[in-house]
């Protein structure tokens, strides 16, 4: 187990969605979000302190949790004295990147020597099956994107929460580093090897009540040409019988593919449905899930209502306004 509270180590972060782990930590857990450290120049604030290691200690911090989900997942150079400071000190570090803790080794000798613990989140724990494609009892949802972190998780965690409070029968399914981080446990599915992703999310999502949820944390995008393979996993292995859209209007291209412009919400819609209608026939979209972080309230409210109308599904934001209504739509298919 990784002990908690955490210290959240930003890095050298550009922006805050480069920091999307430690942000979705402090959302999801904020009782384990004890503060913040960044290093000079780091361009994310998650509004939490601000402490050096040592501070980090005495406010009861026991984990470093690199909270920086980085193109391609590396450890810097530049962040390796502040870890091996801190397992000098007596933090655990915790991390969710394809670079792994145990592969440094300097890290390593520093865990060792100082008798810390390294986690590596995201290195699968199970041998997993070739999918099937047998159908399962139970029901499912995933949430797909136009593009990379534009709210998925969010989307299936404020709707587990819903369901949760309704006293309906829910799962929140992680199935990368970041949900797992927040809740424990989860596949971190886009380190699995390929021939075998999709059979990880039928193991993560296995028979049920029939009128259970497993809520399916999304992952890429069918759009994006870096990581469209993982979502197609998801979108065979978790057989959803039902998909909800999620959008981010503000970006001016894909995430990390300046060359590549967003698809439309019908695009998704038409695409998605298409391919999840291979393992499940009955698959439906039941609605829209929209980041309106950068949008004023006036302008999230008039563009929800615009792309309602225009899809003729509900669309919210489950994080700014409540998933309630996303929850209605899925407990009437």
């Amino acid at each position: 187990m990784i002990e908690t509270p955490y210290l959240l180590f930003l890095g050298d972060a550009p922006d805050m969605l480069a920091a999307k782990v430690a942000i979705g930590i402090r959302d999801w857990r904020p009782d384990n979000a004890i503060g913040q450290i960044g290093l000079e120049g780091c361009g994310a604030d998650l509004g939490l302190t601000e402490m050096t290691l040592e501070q980090g200690l005495e406010a009861g911090a026991k984990t470093l949790v690199i909270g920086v989900a980085n193109r391609g997942g590396y450890i810097s150079a530049a962040w390796k004295e502040v870890l091996v400071r801190a397992l000098e000190l007596g933090y655990d570090i915790a991390s969710g990147l394809h670079n792994l803790l145990r592969d440094e080794g300097e890290l390593v000798a520093a865990a060792q020597m100082h008798g810390r613990t390294l986690h590596d989140v995201r290195v699968p724990t199970v041998a997993y099956p070739i999918a099937t494609g047998v159908k399962r009892s139970g029901k499912r949802c995933l949430a797909v994107g136009t593009d990379c972190s534009v709210g998925k998780m969010y989307t299936a965690l404020a709707m587990d929460t819903v369901m949760q409070e309704r006293g309906m029968k829910s799962s929140f399914r992680a199935t990368g580093q970041t949900g797992i981080l927040i809740t424990g446990q989860g596949v971190p599915l886009d380190a699995v090897i390929a021939d075998f992703m999709a059979g990880a999310v039928e193991y993560l999502t296995p028979d049920n009540d029939p009128d259970h949820w497993d809520m399916i944390e999304g992952q890429g995008s069918l759009f994006h040409v870096s990581y469209s393979g993982v979502t197609m996993a998801l979108v065979h292995g978790g057989q959803p019988d039902a998909l909800i859209l999620c959008h981010e209007p503000t970006r001016e291209h894909m995430r990390g593919l300046p060359g590549f412009s967003l698809p439309s919400l019908e695009a998704l819609r038409d695409t998605a449905i298409t391919l999840a209608k291979v393992s499940n026939p009955d698959v439906k979209v039941v609605g829209i899930s929209v980041n309106t972080q950068h949008l004023s309230e006036d302008e999230a409210v008039s563009y929800l209502a615009e792309v309602e109308a225009r899809m003729g599904l509900p669309a919210v934001d489950p994080y700014r306004h409540g998933a309630g209504r996303l929850v209605d739509a899925l407990d009437a298919i």
